[in-house]
C-alpha cells in the first residue's frame, strides 16, 4: 500500500461535474494498493496518516499532527502510484491490485480514517477526477507499507 501525502491550505475533487466539497487546511492523500495488500495493513497506515506531526505549532516546528489541530483528510484512489517504470516509455501496471480488490480495500480504508477524523472526503474510485489542491508547505511525504515494516509482501 502506498499513500502519497499532501499537506493542503484546500482540495477538493470534480467527479463529472459533481465537486466534493472544498477541504479546507488538512491532508490529500492519493491511495494505491499492490498485489499482496490486505486488510490489515489499513488501520497502521490511517494510523500513521492522522498522527504525523506535520503542521506547525506556535514556535513553528512541525509538531503537530492532523488530529491535533483538526482539518479534513481528502482521500483519492490512486493506481498509478505503482507504475514500473523500468523498461521503455510507457509505465506498466501489473504491480498495482486489480480494481475489483482494490475497490473494496479504498472503501475499507475510507472507512478506517472516518473512524479516526471527523471529515473525510473522497473521490470516486475508478472514476476520471479533476483532483484540485493547494499546498501548504508545500509537505509531500511518499508512505509505503512495505518500507513501514506493515508486512505488504510486494514492493516492486
Amino acid at each position: 500500500m502506498r499513500v502519497l501525502l499532501q499537506r493542503v491550505a484546500d482540495a477538493w475533487v470534480d467527479i463529472a461535474g459533481r465537486a466534493t466539497p472544498p477541504s479546507g487546511a488538512g491532508l490529500l492523500a492519493l491511495v494505491g494498493f499492490c498485489d499482496g495488500d490486505h486488510e490489515g495493513l489499513l488501520a497502521p497506515m490511517a494510523e500513521k496518516i492522522v498522527n504525523l506531526r506535520i503542521f506547525e505549532d506556535a514556535q513553528g516546528k512541525l509538531n503537530r499532527s492532523l488530529l491535533d489541530r483538526g482539518g479534513a483528510l481528502v482521500l483519492v484512489s490512486q493506481f498509478t502510484l505503482y507504475a514500473d517504470l523500468r523498461r521503455g516509455r510507457r509505465p506498466g501496471f501489473s504491480h498495482a491490485l486489480a480494481p475489483p480488490a482494490a475497490s473494496r480495500l479504498f472503501d475499507a480504508f475510507v472507512a478506517c480514517c472516518r473512524a479516526r477524523v471527523v471529515r473525510v472526503e473522497t473521490g470516486e474510485f475508478g472514476a476520471s477526477m479533476r483532483v484540485h489542491l493547494i499546498n501548504d508547505g508545500p509537505v509531500t511525504l511518499l508512505l509505503d507499507s512495505a518500507e513501514l515494516g506493515m508486512d505488504s509482501p510486494m514492493n516492486p
